[in-house]
Parts: structure tokens; sequence; C-alpha cells
């Protein structure tokens, strides 16, 4: 499936302050390049660092009054849903360096504190069935409502409240999973055929020794996921941290599929 994704954030900031981007797709063997372009106004020059876990990129810019953001890319996307019956859970002791961080507590995702409530709850199945069954579980338990979190929500806000919107869904699967021993972290995405197109946060546990993306909101499909980067909670995946204060004047997102015409080819990234 190859996907068109056009974004633009439209914002003012009323004194000198650093931004930090996170628009541009992740390279990766599932979501293949065919062209992307950044595009910045009203700021002075970018400069790129890796993202986390080196999943994508981030832009540093410096801006002092308005500036437009426009993001542009095609992507192919070669992925199924993955059949979590059929993953198994990796025992802690063989899990890789870089995955043992997904394991903890963060900001957003005190997963030490629904420990008790996992083990009863989901006490069955020992392998991908339950990481399934957690996000069966938030979906019918959650209600999706607009406008009801704030940045400061986390799981336990959510569990208790029982509603919230994509980031929260995503803060209490990632929580229930890292509770029963399976790392989960917290993934920034555009999505094809979200009923109101904006970013997206959804969630990838560790199973058979991989990445599998999930998302507890079923808002959109996973064949339609494109990550643009990844962390603890979402903290790390912001798509625009302001280190001071902003004013939104216009923000968009776009994820449509195009006509795919020959074979498609890995691009090198242009900003």
């Amino acid at each position: 499936m190859r996907l068109r994704i056009d974004a633009m954030l439209n914002y003012r900031v009323f004194s000198p302050v650093d931004v930090l981007l996170m628009l541009e797709v992740a390279q990766m063997h599932d979501q293949i390049f065919i062209d992307d372009l950044l595009v910045i106004d009203g700021v002075g020059p970018l400069s790129t660092i890796a993202g986390g876990s080196d999943v994508g990129r981030r832009s540093w810019m410096h801006a002092n009054g308005p500036f437009v953001v426009s993001y542009r890319a095609e992507i192919d996307i070669i992925r199924t849903a993955p059949h979590f019956d059929a993953l198994t859970m990796t025992p802690l002791h063989l899990l890789p360096p870089s995955v043992i961080p997904f394991l903890w507590p963060s900001r957003y995702c005190e997963s030490d504190r629904f420990e008790s409530f996992v083990m009863r709850r989901f006490s069955g199945p020992t392998n991908g069935a339950k990481i399934a069954a957690m996000a069966a579980w938030i979906r019918d338990n959650v209600d999706y409502v607009f406008g009801w979190s704030t940045v400061s929500t986390t799981a336990v806000d959510v569990f208790v409240s029982r509603k919230g919107v994509c980031r929260d869904f995503a803060h209490l699967l990632a929580s229930f999973a890292r509770a029963a021993g399976v790392p989960a972290r917290l993934v920034a995405a555009y999505a094809w055929q979200l009923e109101y197109q904006d970013f997206h946060a959804v969630v990838e546990v560790w199973l058979d020794d991989a990445w599998h993306l999930i998302d507890a909101t079923q808002l959109a499909p996973i064949e339609g996921m494109v990550r643009i980067g990844v962390g603890r909670d979402a903290t790390d995946i912001a798509f625009m941290t302001v280190f001071g204060n902003a004013e939104l004047i216009e923000q968009r997102v776009e994820v449509r599929t195009v006509p795919e015409i020959g074979s498609s080819q890995a691009a090198p990234l242009s900003a």
C-alpha cells in the first residue's frame, strides 16, 4: 500500500524559543520511502538528531514570531496485522539491552501500580494473546472522549475515569503490558483511515524477539500505520516540543492512498 502524507503546523511564539520537531516518517523495514520533504518558513537553520531508540529523526529550530511547518511524504507500507496468539513472550533474562528500559514505569505509564490488577485480570494466556486481551479490555471499558484529558493525564487517571483519547489508550495498554513483563513503547504515527485526521498514538510490544504494533482504540488499521518515532510515553513522542509558550493558529494532517506506479525504491531523506 502506498500512502501520501501531508502535515502542516502554523504556530506563533511571542519570544525567542527553541523548538524540537518530530514529523518525519521513520525509515524502517516495513515502511519504505518513495519521497519526502520538510519545509519550515519563519525560522532559522535546522539541525537534525536521531530519534529515540534510533527510530526516525528530530529537528531543532529556533523560533521568534510566527512559523509554518509543512511536511509531505510518500511511503510504501509492507505490513500485515500480527496474529498475537502465535507470538511468544520473551523471557526477561533474554531481552536485548535496548529493550529493557521499556519494562519500567515512566511519567505517564505507572506500570508498577497495575501489577495486582494485571495479575488477576489477565492471568490466563502466557503468549501474545495476553496483550490482545489487554487491548480488548481497554477498548471495551474506556470511552474515547475528545478534550477530556490534559498534558498531565496519566494511565492511572485513565483507568479511574475510564475515558480518554489515543495517547491515553496507548499509555494504559503500555502500562498493562509492562506490568505483565512485556516491554512496551509508545509510537507516534500517521494513520490511514483515521476518522478525524491527526497525529495518532499507538503501542509496540516486544514479542517473539521483535516489535509489533497494536492499537487499543482500533480507530485505524495496523496495515496503514506509518511510524514517526517511539519512546517511553508521550513525553518522548511529541510531534512538537516548545521550550517556552506557543499559540496554535492552524494544524492539519492528511493521510491517503495513492496509485503505485512501477516498483518502489527507498529514497534519501530531504529537508
